[in-house]
């Protein structure tokens, strides 16, 4: 009824803008507009809707205005002449849908032959609310067709702006190409996307511009919650963050202040954010977990050990639902307190690592082959000298050479020396020695008790790899430069020697797990990627062809960072909590990131610095791997391969010859400000590419995918199938190895389960830990996996068009061919004691079900979640 009382109220509007064509030989062109309006999540914002139609009511509407790719205007600065306005029809009587939903809109155009083919429009929102404008089609453009215009960005009320809002149809142009009329279009949009560096952010802001990471510390609280600022100097150097512009903080003028700590409502460009369908899914899940901590937590409440699983059937409780709260007054006021409904499920998935097998997990094949197939493939490395040496700078940390001697390994080496196995290839070591040495002190001066490790491995005969030797190290007591004090462990498997084994396993683990989430996730993918996307939203135009190359794998990225920033990484946040570097756990990051070498993220050239393969033109990528059955490697390098080859095609098509890459301008102010500013603090570096050719532009933009999409995918979509079962994989140590004669080495003796989960995560922190990474495993219903593409029609060249095709079906024969090596009983390495088969590199380009879950496989286009 309102609709329609609406509707015949409307009123006819006249209007003529700057630059408009008089009319002439005008044809009627008819397009049609996708969008979203306004919703709160899934619920509509019906005052937002009605306001809509009330602006519509007195001629306050949505207008295009299509702009000439052939003409320019004197009058308007020599821009594209600009068509009429056309306004979005029957805008009141559409309904919107019940959920978060597209709808379509017709609209015609007034458009003079003689102005020739629209190679962009102008949109504006005089209603009072925003809508996601999905994309625009032109059905019948005179003398050439449809014309598209992939949008994919919310629009506001054109009060918020202080320019235009314009859009570019999926014509694809280096700057040199520009149509003249487009031209200063295409330069105004990058001006207003970097905006002046000044002032707080707003919502409707489109502002990329880069800051310190600043923003993790509370100096309010205290010097305990005080953090150092990350990027900008020597002692801490660290990739740049999506800057807000909030205020500094009152008590540190160097740190901004921080939101509330449950706010999601950190700036980051819109377009940047969550879709309403991801976001409300996360926001579920988040839910979800905190339920499934907290009904351990209260029944813990009323458990002999506050704080600490009695048994590993206590932590197996948490999956198989078995845990039941007392019927007490206690509980029942409780339930009077919370939405009681909601906590029916309160159990845990079951994690992929404990489905088939609860105990094989604890076997020393299964975590040797973690090492090659697990959620951190990416350290093992092959030894090259004996024993072990460390870079470590003896005038600082004194003597950190290893103590494993040949004695403690020759004995599990049926019959080899240690010289045959270095000269045969086939020892290996998990070292995370020299990363935590320099912090280990300060570490375990908190609640930690923890170790630097080395651990060797021998490659058998059947491909598996073999445990020889931990070796846990300490700070020498009298100090840092007197060196470290080890010991060594080997292998056993009954009594107390077989406790002290699996205890000795558990401490290289505790490393391991931290600095997975710290270094190879956290650093290594989210952190040093960001500046990539703010630097190509600043210094590339949506109509540039390697904006168009890199965009799917840019989304969400930097709303993901946003929000680990706040809940996260944060001071007193989820990583220190759960992680066991605790409160210097973002400060050992950036000391490891002084390392960290942009041209070594390419997949061949890492696994060859770690000694995992050597070059070989006979094979395959050029690479003979040393462990013919390391499941990351295989997998990896046929995605790598088919990744360089669709950028390759893709490059060589708009960039016939390395002086085109050079004259290209916005493809070098790109490059440069990605060095001298997005990572800033190593761009004196040797070894930045100078982007003077056609193979290093290949090269960087293969790079970038792969760091975004498939290595991200293999050190996060296996947290949950791998470590949702903490004993596997534990994130703390809190207290030391027993010795004999203590109460710690009788208990271990008597008890030996009970002393290893009192030794490991505690049950708050495991709860803490487990739900999060529940929560990060997940794959999103609206996954857009490497292979797709969220548009058909992202550019209107058919043969990028047709090379982008050849990729996804490469992907899928890899997808096969991963099918076929899980299945061959032959390699070990695949599945494992734990009949687990490693998928975490299967594309699943082939998968449009949009299901999303738990699903333990599949390659995002981007860094998401």
């Amino acid at each position: 009824m309102v609709n329609n009382a609406l509707g015949k109220c409307c009123v006819k509007r006249k209007s003529k803008a700057k630059g408009e064509v008089e009319e002439s030989k005008d044809k009627k062109i008819k397009g049609k507009v996708i969008l979203m309006k306004k919703n709160v999540l899934k619920m509509n914002d019906l005052k937002a809707s009605f306001l809509d139609r009330l602006h519509e009511l007195f001629g306050k509407g949505v207008s295009l205005q299509l702009i000439s790719s052939v003409h320019t205007d004197p009058e308007n600065g020599l821009k594209g002449k600009l068509g009429k306005p056309a306004y979005l029809e029957k805008w009141v009587t559409s309904k919107t849908p019940l959920t978060a939903g597209e709808t379509t809109f017709s609209v015609s155009f007034d458009w003079d032959e003689s102005m020739g083919v629209p190679g962009a429009f102008i949109i504006k929102n005089h209603h009072r609310s925003q809508f996601y404008l999905r994309a625009v089609t032109l059905e019948d453009v005179p003398a050439h067709g449809p014309v598209h215009f992939v949008c994919n960005s919310w629009v506001y009320a054109a009060r918020r702006y202080k320019y235009d809002r314009v859009f570019f149809s999926n014509k694809t142009y280096l700057p040199s190409q520009t149509p003249e009329p487009l031209r200063k279009y295409r330069e105004e949009e990058l001006v207003n996307l970097r905006g002046n560096g000044k002032g707080k952010l707003k919502e409707w802001d489109r502002v990329y511009d880069y800051d310190y990471y600043n923003d993790l510390g509370m100096p309010e609280k205290g010097k305990k919650n005080a953090r150092p600022v990350l990027g900008g100097s020597l002692e801490c150097p660290y990739p740049r963050r999506g800057r807000t512009g909030r205020k500094p903080n009152k008590k540190d003028r160097k740190t901004e202040s921080r939101l509330f700590l449950l706010s999601l409502n950190i700036y980051v460009p819109r377009d940047e954010q969550f879709n309403r369908v991801k976001f409300s899914d996360f926001l579920d899940y988040a839910r979800k977990s905190l339920i499934q901590i907290l009904i351990p937590e209260i029944a813990a409440l009323f458990d002999k050990t506050l704080n600490e699983f009695d048994s590993f059937q206590d932590v197996l409780d948490l999956y198989e639902g078995a845990i039941e709260l007392p019927n007490d007054s206690t509980i029942k006021k409780i339930k009077d307190c919370l939405p009681w409904e909601m906590i029916r499920e309160t159990k845990f998935p079951m994690p992929a690592v404990i489905k088939e097998d609860r105990s094989a997990w604890r076997t020393d094949e299964e975590f040797a082959r973690e090492t090659l197939a697990g959620v951190n493939p990416v350290i093992i490395s092959r030894l090259q000298e004996f024993p072990p040496a460390s870079k470590l700078d003896p005038k600082v940390y004194g003597n950190q050479r290893s103590t494993i001697t040949k004695e403690h390994i020759e004995r599990n080496m049926k019959g080899l020396t240690v010289e045959e196995a270095l000269n045969s290839n086939i020892l290996f070591i998990l070292n995370h020695h020299d990363a935590l040495m320099p912090y280990l002190s300060r570490i375990n001066s908190t609640s930690t008790k923890t170790y630097a490790t080395r651990t060797l491995f021998l490659l058998q005969e059947d491909g598996t790899l073999k445990p020889l030797a931990i070796e846990l190290s300490l700070p020498h007591p009298q100090g840092d430069n007197h060196g470290a004090v080890s010991k060594v462990f080997t292998p056993a498997e009954d009594g107390i020697e077989g406790s002290v084994w699996q205890l000795a396993k558990a401490y290289a683990a505790v490393n391991d797990s931290g600095y997975h989430q710290l270094i190879s996730h956290w650093l290594n993918t989210h952190a040093v990627i960001e500046p990539f996307v703010i630097a190509s939203n600043r210094q590339l135009s949506v109509v540039h062809p390697i904006y168009k190359l890199l965009y799917p794998h840019f989304r969400d990225t930097m709303h993901i960072n946003a929000l680990a920033r706040q809940t996260l990484i944060n001071a007193g946040g989820v990583f220190e909590l759960t992680v066991f570097p605790g409160q210097y756990a973002l400060e050992m990051s950036a000391s490891i990131y002084r390392t960290w070498v942009f041209t070594e993220q390419a997949l061949p050239v890492e696994l060859i610095k770690r000694g995992m393969a050597v070059t070989d033109t006979s094979c395959p990528n050029g690479l003979k791997l040393l462990i013919e059955d390391y499941p990351y490697a295989v997998d990896g390098l046929e995605i790598w391969s088919a990744i360089e080859t669709w950028v390759t095609e893709y490059c060589t098509f708009y960039y016939p010859s390395d002086e085109v890459v050079k004259e290209d301008a916005e493809l070098q102010t790109w490059w440069a400000e990605i060095r001298n500013e997005g990572h800033g603090d190593l761009k004196d570096e040797p070894w930045w590419p100078e982007m003077k050719t056609r193979a290093e532009l290949i090269q960087a933009c293969t790079i970038i995918i792969w760091v975004a999409s498939a290595f991200h995918a293999a050190v996060n979509f296996g947290q949950y199938p791998y470590a949702g079962y903490l004993p596997n994989r534990p994130t703390i140590s809190r207290r030391f190895m027993p010795e004999p004669g203590t109460p710690e080495y009788a208990e271990l003796e008597k008890d030996p389960d009970l002393a290893f989960l009192k030794t490991i995560t505690a049950q708050f922190q495991t709860l803490l830990g487990v739900s999060l990474i529940e929560i990060l495993s997940r794959h999103s219903a609206d996954e857009i996996y490497l292979g797709q593409r969220d548009a058909s029609n992202w550019t209107s060249d058919a043969e990028p068009l047709a090379a982008f095709e050849r990729f996804g079906k490469k992907l899928v024969e890899i997808e096969n061919r991963i099918v076929d090596r899980n299945n061959d009983s032959k390699l070990k390495n695949r599945t494992g004691p734990v009949k687990m088969p490693y998928s975490l590199l299967y594309p699943n380009t082939s998968d449009y079900s949009r299901e999303g879950g738990l699903t333990g496989k599949g390659i995002p286009n981007s860094i998401s979640i």
